[in-house]
């Protein structure tokens, strides 16, 4: 089995719906700055089409937030979405989570997290993010892939968690993953650089 192949095919898909969907045009027309973060930014998605987005407006409009998820769901087939309204927390955003379905049944995840620009989270995860990416070798990419596809369907590891296993242990497969997980737990995921 072709683990990068199989990488490149799903990230390919994923890219294609972010395309044909002009999720980032969208939130752009209410003045947002938007940023791809995660795994499909940084090259590590594998067996899970996760879209991860990170939208900056100076204020967290509800209405607009809703307008632009409106004009999304009447371009993708949503068969799944929630909210939650954390405006009022310290992370002061609106995190947006959805399920679309493609025409040959596959599911592909959509979290857009609307936040307020200079809130105390601006740039952390993306700042993860790009960390992640300048440390990143074709052999730590190929190793991160691995474990990820040996993963059981069904159980679900944050990549992060993965990517700390792999970077800071030297972990190299799901067995070891287990094993590390039990003995280094990651307690603080967005201050944690590779």
């Amino acid at each position: 089995m072709d683990i990068l192949k199989i990488a490149e095919e799903n990230q390919q898909r994923t890219w294609q719906i972010v395309e044909q969907s002009g999720v980032i045009p969208l939130w752009e027309s209410i003045g947002a700055t938007v940023y791809m973060v995660g795994s499909l930014r940084s090259g590590l998605l594998m067996k899970n089409r996760d879209i991860d987005i990170h939208i900056y407006t100076d204020q967290v409009s509800l209405a607009e937030s809703f307008g632009v998820v409106q004009q999304l769901a009447e371009r993708l087939f949503l068969r799944e979405l929630t909210y939650r309204d954390l405006r009022d927390t310290e992370e002061e955003c609106v995190e947006w989570h959805a399920l679309h379905e493609d025409k040959e049944g596959k599911v592909c995840k959509l979290d857009m997290i609307h936040i307020r620009r200079g809130s105390k989270y601006d740039g952390v995860v993306e700042g993860v993010t790009e960390a992640i990416m300048e440390k990143l070798t074709p052999e730590l990419r190929k190793t991160i892939l691995q474990v990820k596809f040996e993963v059981p369907q069904g159980v679900s590891i944050p990549g992060i968690e993965i990517y700390h296993a792999v970077f800071t242990g030297g972990v190299r497969s799901y067995r070891e993953l287990e094993e590390w997980r039990k003995r280094c737990p990651l307690t603080d995921s967005l201050g944690w650089r590779p």
